[in-house]
């Protein structure tokens, strides 16, 4: 195991079993993402409640490249069980983070605003001025609120812009 790992206990003893486990998870994750820089667990009682028992509370904390994972939502009356969903819900935290990483996750396009330039109706198509001063082409197909005969020069408008060749489009054309 390359990471770093710290283990903390509180108010439980020592126990080199509970120890084995939290060893053997952590590996699991070093071994799916090799580039986790620390890694640190806490067990834990947090209240002694005479009515509902002892619950266990597990934290992991993981250290990763220009982020931190935390899990802290984790309790169970069995230790293990707790361990066991708290390094569940780290690996899908992690599986997240290198999704996003590797560019998986879809980014949403930025929406830009401008304001009719012209419209030709004949043709059903206009341009509209962005806010950059420069004209993108759309066609009726591309105006989803209002619709394209209800448009009027001057109105403020949000689009998608897109490239067709050398020329901007609007894409998603809407009131502003």
């Amino acid at each position: 195991m390359k990471l770093p790992l710290q283990i903390t206990l509180r108010d439980i003893p020592p126990s080199p079993a509970l120890e084995a486990a939290i060893n053997e998870k952590a590996e699991k994750l070093d071994r799916f993402y090799q580039y986790i820089m620390a890694c640190r667990v806490t067990v834990e009682i947090p209240g002694k409640h005479k009515q509902k028992g002892n619950e266990f509370k597990v934290t992991v904390d993981i250290t990763v490249p220009g982020g931190e994972i935390v899990i802290n939502r984790d309790h169970h009356e069995d230790v293990y069980v707790a361990l066991r969903d708290a390094f569940d819900h780290a690996k899908r935290q992690l599986e997240d983070y290198v999704r996003k990483q590797r560019g998986d996750i879809k980014a949403h396009e930025e929406e830009n605003r401008g304001r009719v330039a012209r419209l030709f109706a004949e043709g059903s198509y206009g341009f509209i001025e962005g806010l950059d001063g420069r004209e993108y082409y759309f066609s009726a197909d591309n105006v989803v609120h209002p619709s394209f005969e209800q448009l009027e020069p001057g109105m403020s408008v949000s689009f998608l812009q897109a490239w067709e060749g050398d020329t901007p489009q609007a894409k998603r054309v809407s009131a502003a």
